[in-house]
């Protein structure tokens, strides 16, 4: 199946991992995310709030790809500069997205999903029962081996670094009107099994995001 044909499928099919015409959609290329539409960040900010009640409705294709642009995507191409700060300019911090279809890695140079794991995993993600309910559950994850040269501070810049992110999807979704709440309540070692994780690799939050219930 022509790829392009994908953005015509509703978000449904266009998120699944299982397959499209006996294949399965191990890299999924994302619109180019809007970068002019939402609320002024001064609305944005006086709207800002957490919430623990999501309905099941599946995101569109192009409000995945402007959450995970305005989390921490690419904003100045020549450099490779993100829309979040990190220590040190390591970048360690990457994003998983797991839906009802599978965990998917955010490629933000490429703007594509790429697959991680072909099953749902979203109630891994957290201990409370939203989880797996909402359509989304972001997995901010440290690259231990990008944070080397941050030294000593190296575990308080991870959890600011992956706080610069869970605000921007705060901000996001204050300006699109989704709901969303950040998590540090989860089982690492469960999680991290869930996700296939590699020793070097450390889970620092988690977020869910959907439309209000």
């Amino acid at each position: 199946m022509n790829r392009k044909i994908v953005f015509l499928i509703p978000a449904i099919t266009f998120l699944l991992s299982a397959s499209l015409c006996g294949e399965t959609i191990k890299s999924i290329k994302l619109p180019a995310p809007d970068m002019q539409g939402g609320k002024p960040l001064m609305q944005a900010l006086k709207e800002r709030k957490t919430s623990r009640e999501f309905s099941a409705k599946e995101l569109s294709p192009q409000m995945v790809s402007d959450l995970l642009w305005a989390a921490y995507g690419v904003n100045r191409i020549e450099s490779k500069g993100r829309t979040a700060p990190s220590a040190m300019n390591g970048q360690e911090i990457d994003i998983y997205v797991s839906f009802s279809s599978g965990l998917y890695l955010y490629d933000p140079f490429k703007n594509t999903l790429e697959l991680v794991v072909a099953q749902d995993i979203r109630e891994a993600t957290g201990n409370q029962p939203f989880v797996k309910e909402a359509p989304i559950n972001l997995i901010f994850v440290a690259d231990l081996s990008r944070a080397q040269k941050l030294g000593e501070s190296k575990e308080l810049d991870m959890a600011c670094d992956a706080g610069f992110i869970s605000q921007n999807v705060y901000l996001y979704c204050a300006s699109s009107g989704l709901s969303t709440v950040v998590r540090g309540w989860f089982d690492e070692k469960k999680l991290s099994s869930a996700m296939k994780l590699k020793p070097n690799q450390k889970i620092i939050l988690t977020q869910t995001v959907g439309y209000p219930k």
